[in-house]
């Protein structure tokens, strides 16, 4: 069955993933209340997305996505924190504070919830919010 709702997806979850994939999504909710999480497709697979912009990069191509971005593979979590301020990707310029984790520009993945510093990445996620998505239009 395709999840079509961010509860749904979780519960479709194993129950070692759903645990903390569920702690996250609390998370998530208590930092930023005001953005509607929703299911979306991101890199083929469901993501729960929370707030949605529109964007428009130099290339010219430009569509909606989400601010910030949560899902679980099947070795690994990802944040994703789709947000920049004058000194670059809010993820690539905290990556040293996050914890035992891998960072790309705006992506955190993690083995386990224990190697993310969550104190630090929900920071990251209302910081966010106030400078809008990556080339947000507006």
């Amino acid at each position: 069955m395709k999840s079509t709702t961010p509860d749904q997806y979780i519960a479709s979850l194993p129950a070692d993933r759903r645990a903390a994939l569920l702690v996250l999504h609390a998370a998530i909710r208590r930092a930023v209340p005001k953005l509607t999480p929703e299911i979306m497709m991101g890199m083929g697979s469901p993501v729960i997305g929370y707030g949605k912009y529109h964007y428009r990069s130099s290339s010219g191509r430009e569509g909606d996505w989400f601010l910030i971005g949560l899902s679980a593979g099947k070795n690994y979590y990802s944040l994703h924190i789709c947000a920049a301020d004058k000194g670059g990707y809010l993820v690539e310029q905290n990556a040293a504070k996050l914890g035992k984790v891998k960072t790309g520009r705006s992506c955190i993945n993690f083995k386990k919830l224990e190697d993310l510093k969550l104190d630090v990445a929900m920071t990251l996620v209302k910081q966010a919010v106030k400078s809008g998505g990556l080339n947000a239009e507006g």
